[in-house]
């Protein structure tokens, strides 16, 4: 079936639309998505796609970018602050994966027909891709679990950083073991020499060109002239390597490198993700059309080997490496369960060495049916891995009960306390306002450094996970006065607040939230106030534009409170005093009213009181010591202190119906 290159471009735009939007509903990676679009859409299923030098292009360039976006992330001092981790855990993780790999290539091409042959190039060059795991998905679900700061997710980075780092050499070295293998050496020497020499020449030269000359491109004040600039450089740079005989993607790479030290590297990454998330798809839809569904089909069972065979290899490698390096077995575990999948990288290298030669067509649609199959599978490996390492961890239990018993026992003569869930910047400032007031608190994280060096410096902090029920139990809940969750995680937000409704009903929960996205979420799931950090940012930036252009600071002060107390329930309404005799009476006030023996409203539901009849609500019932849940059905006894907020007229009227 033939297409003109208009309808080719919309079948492949439609699709991948309708595969992205299909994975997302599935809260799966938009990757998949792509992948899944190519298998469908390829020469080998529907047909309607066929491989041809336009899309191959279009596709190299997808790798370009995401090559400059790993660049640009590229932080020496970051480096060098995890090289442990990089150029520990991470190099023997990608050595190894390669060695157990050729060995095993050694060992099974005894076994294959003459027809398939498995050279020791193919080996390194398999083992290069299978030695990669998927920086998007694993970042994606670290972060929603908020495990990236946590010992684990260090390590998991860690070692995704040297897998990063080691596609620039393998780019170098695949396409170079396609040659004779009599010229093998002097072509890997070769190679080595120009990237030697091409790299000092644009690393020296273009460190001392780059920020002058997007220093003088910024000046212009030409959005339009700062995207021409990107791109030309980012291809340019592309260029230079590929007339050197090295790819594309190294050239990329290097440019990423070089923005990445200086002041535009932020800039840059907003402006450039559109082009590399496009182009990226493409590539990512490429790869699909390569998988030939029928043949995979007819060996259905060598594919399930060479998927269970790699998972649990890397699975078992990384872990024993991360014990090895010191690590719990429930650390070693996670980061092994977080990895063992084929990634991003594995592609680009087995499509290299496919392009090289290096290997039977036969057995890179095989491989590469089992990489998407791993990938497919990752989600719900990383989504069960807790309960993975309690059974495959004999002393995890062990650990994690020592770690609640040394929240409990900091806690345990704590009472009306304020449990702060994250210890980030926000609960650190949380947590400073709550000790100059002498409000007791106790604040969990998962950032083990972080806990560290604030328990040393006397701060009331444990490491500990808000969103699972024996750390909020640990940590006081059941005597607590208030949580506050102080990142801004909606998943986790409403795991916690679904956590503390069921502990604690009467327990107040104040959330912080990005914007106003999901502010119905949070409130139904029982959020008592939630505050989205832009708004207050544009809060403090109207009341700052408006005192310079001149208006009195009373009056943007009320205008700010007024804008607060509109968004924020919890802050209408205050208790009237003496000396708040004379204010304007249409202004919103608290209200206590005690319940004595004789007041009408002793043993009726709330609800029959018909307080809104009255222009007033209720905001607390309190009974003793405890909170009641306010609502229609809610039964007043004798002694409950019944708070109103309205008006003064309402506020009187509401007395009265509860009273008289």
């Amino acid at each position: 079936m033939t297409f003109s290159p208009l309808e080719l471009t919309l079948i492949l735009l439609g699709s991948a639309v309708l595969g992205v939007v299909a994975f997302r509903m599935m809260h799966l990676p938009p990757m998949l998505g792509y992948l899944a679009v190519g298998i469908l859409i390829g020469p080998h299923a529907l047909g309607w796609a066929e491989q041809s030098e336009a899309t191959h292009g279009l596709a190299e360039f997808g790798v370009v970018f995401l090559m400059f976006s790993i660049g640009l992330e590229f932080s020496l001092p970051k480096l060098m602050a995890m090289r442990g981790i990089v150029f520990g855990l991470g190099l023997a993780q990608v050595v190894l994966t390669i060695v157990a790999t050729m060995l095993f290539g050694w060992t099974i091409a005894t076994q294959l027909p003459p027809s398939i042959q498995i050279g020791w190039q193919a080996s390194f060059a398999l083992g290069g891709a299978l030695a990669m795991s998927s920086t998007a998905i694993v970042v994606k679900l670290l972060t929603e679990r908020l495990e990236l700061e946590s010992e684990h997710g260090r390590k998991i980075i860690g070692i995704l950083l040297f897998q990063d780092l080691a596609v620039v050499p393998l780019l170098i070295l695949i396409p170079s073991l396609g040659q004779r293998p009599d010229a093998l050496v002097e072509t890997l020497a070769w190679a080595g020499g120009k990237a030697v020499i091409v790299l000092a020449l644009l690393l020296f030269v273009g460190h001392r060109l780059m920020r002058g000359w997007f220093t003088i491109v910024v000046k212009r004040r030409s959005q339009e002239l700062f995207m021409l600039n990107l791109l030309l450089v980012t291809l340019g740079a592309a260029w230079i390597t590929e007339k050197a005989g090295l790819s594309l993607a190294l050239g990329a790479f290097v440019a990423g490198m070089l923005i990445s030290e200086t002041e535009y590297k932020h800039q840059v990454e907003e402006d450039i993700k559109p082009f590399r998330d496009v182009l990226l798809g493409l590539f990512f839809i490429t790869v699909g059309m390569l998988l030939n569904v029928r043949l995979v089909l007819e060996n259905w069972w060598l594919v399930l080997v060479l998927l269970g065979g790699p998972v649990l290899l890397k699975f078992a490698l990384i872990a024993g490496l991360a014990k090895l390096f010191g690590s719990s077995d429930g650390v070693s575990i996670r980061t092994g369960l977080a990895l063992a999948q084929a990634g991003e990288f594995g592609f680009v290298l087995l499509n290299l060495a496919g392009g090289s030669k290096l290997m039977d067509p036969f057995i890179i649609q095989v491989v590469l049916a089992s990489m998407v199959l791993s990938m497919l599978v990752a989600p719900f490996i990383i989504a069960k891995s807790d309960r993975i390492v309690m059974k495959l961890s004999s002393n995890e239990w062990m650990m994690q009960s020592l770690a609640l018993t040394k929240i409990a026992s900091r806690t345990m003569a704590t009472s009306k306390h304020v449990i702060v869930a994250g210890f980030g910047r926000s609960g650190q400032s949380l947590a400073t306002l709550l000790g100059e007031e002498n409000i007791e608190y106790h604040a969990l994280d998962l950032d083990p450094e972080r806990v560290q060096e604030a328990q040393a410096a006397g701060r009331q902090v444990s490491y500990g996970d808000a969103a699972r029920r024996e750390s909020l139990i640990a940590a006081g809940i059941y005597r607590a006065s208030a949580v506050v969750i102080t990142y801004a995680s909606t998943p986790s937000a409403l795991k916690v607040l679904h956590l503390v409704h069921e502990l604690a009903p009467t327990l107040p929960v104040i959330v912080r939230s990005h914007d106003d996205t999901d502010l119905d979420r949070l409130k139904a799931a029982g959020a008592a106030e939630v505050v989205p950090e832009l708004m207050e940012g544009s809060l403090m930036l109207a009341s700052h534009a408006l005192v310079m252009l001149g208006v009195p600071l009373r009056r943007v002060v009320h205008r700010v409170q007024a804008a607060r107390e509109e968004r924020y329930a919890s802050l209408r309404g205050y208790f009237h005093g003496a000396s708040d005799a004379g204010e304007d009476s249409d202004l919103e006030r608290l209200h206590s009213v005690t319940l004595n023996g004789g007041a009408t409203a002793v043993g009726r539901q709330l609800g029959e009181v018909d307080l809104a009849g009255a222009g007033a609500e209720v905001t607390t019932i309190r009974r003793g010591k405890a909170r009641l849940e306010v609502g229609p059905g809610t039964v007043l006894e004798e002694g409950d202190v019944v708070v109103v907020r309205g008006v003064a007229d309402a506020v009187a009227r509401a007395e009265n119906r509860l009273l008289r």
